[in-house]
Order: structure tokens, then C-alpha cells, then sequence
């Protein structure tokens, strides 16, 4: 193993608290390093992992682009919801949560009209969700 002598010791590390093995750190941006960065960075890959790649942390990734002025990215907007879609993040406890559509989709809602006391749906939907039984039907019938 080499010891590097000409470096000043606070450029050095230890490899795994091994203090005779010292190397340079591998945070210094060398053109090849940066030109690798800017290579990863165009790709859309995670600061983290950019950072696992080059050995370096997601810290050091973020400073570095931002240094360079390399095109910030930001997190995908959210879809704007009308605003009188009730989602599960909108749904209050005297609103109907009678389910609309298919949950796996994005158009997927509840019905959000005033509930029943006492029920978790409105009027109409309990109306479908509570069928009274066939017997007490023919009882009331005649």
C-alpha cells in the first residue's frame, strides 16, 4: 500500500479505521468526476443515488449542481382537483362516504353529500345500502 506523502494530512482518510492506509477523498470534483455528475444529473436520477454511484452523499450531489447551475428539479406538480371533489383527504365525518369509480384510478372520489345521522351515507345511498329484509317487506305488504 502507498502512503501518500505529499498530501496534507487534512485531505486524507482512514479506510476502515486502518490508519496507515490513507488515500485522498473521494469528494474532490476532478473534470472527469463533474462531467460524470452532469452525465447522472441529465439521466433524472436521485441526488442519493447519483451520490451512491459516484461515493459521495446526496449533500455533496445537491451542492455541487447547484454550484454548476445545472437545472434544478423539482417534484412532479400534483393534478389539480375541482374543488368541490371530495377525496379521502377532503372526506369529513358528516359527509356520505359512498365510494365513486375505481379507487386504482385517478378520477376516483365519494360522494361527500350530507350524511344521515347516525350513517355514513346520504339519503339516497343508504337507500342502496341498507335493503330491509324480504320477510318484514311481505309483513308490511299485508
Amino acid at each position: 500500500m502507498m502512503l501518500l506523502e505529499n498530501t496534507p494530512k487534512h485531505r486524507l482518510r482512514t479506510i476502515k479505521g486502518v490508519t496507515d492506509m490513507t488515500m485522498p477523498p473521494n469528494h474532490e470534483w476532478t473534470p472527469e468526476r463533474v462531467q460524470e455528475l452532469t452525465k447522472l444529473w441529465a439521466t433524472g436520477l436521485s441526488a442519493s443515488e447519483i451520490g451512491r454511484r459516484l461515493g459521495i452523499t446526496k449533500n455533496a450531489v445537491v451542492g455541487k449542481v447547484r454550484r454548476l447551475d445545472l437545472a434544478m428539479r423539482r417534484a412532479p406538480a400534483q393534478p389539480k382537483r375541482e374543488p368541490n371533489v371530495v377525496t379521502l383527504d377532503r372526506l369529513k365525518a358528516n359527509q356520505c362516504s359512498w365510494p365513486e369509480g375505481d379507487p386504482g384510478q385517478d378520477d376516483f372520489r365519494f360522494c361527500g353529500s350530507p350524511a344521515v345521522m347516525g350513517k355514513p351515507y346520504c339519503e339516497k345511498h343508504c337507500a342502496i345500502a341498507y335493503v330491509p329484509p324480504k320477510k318484514k317487506q311481505s309483513a308490511n305488504a299485508a
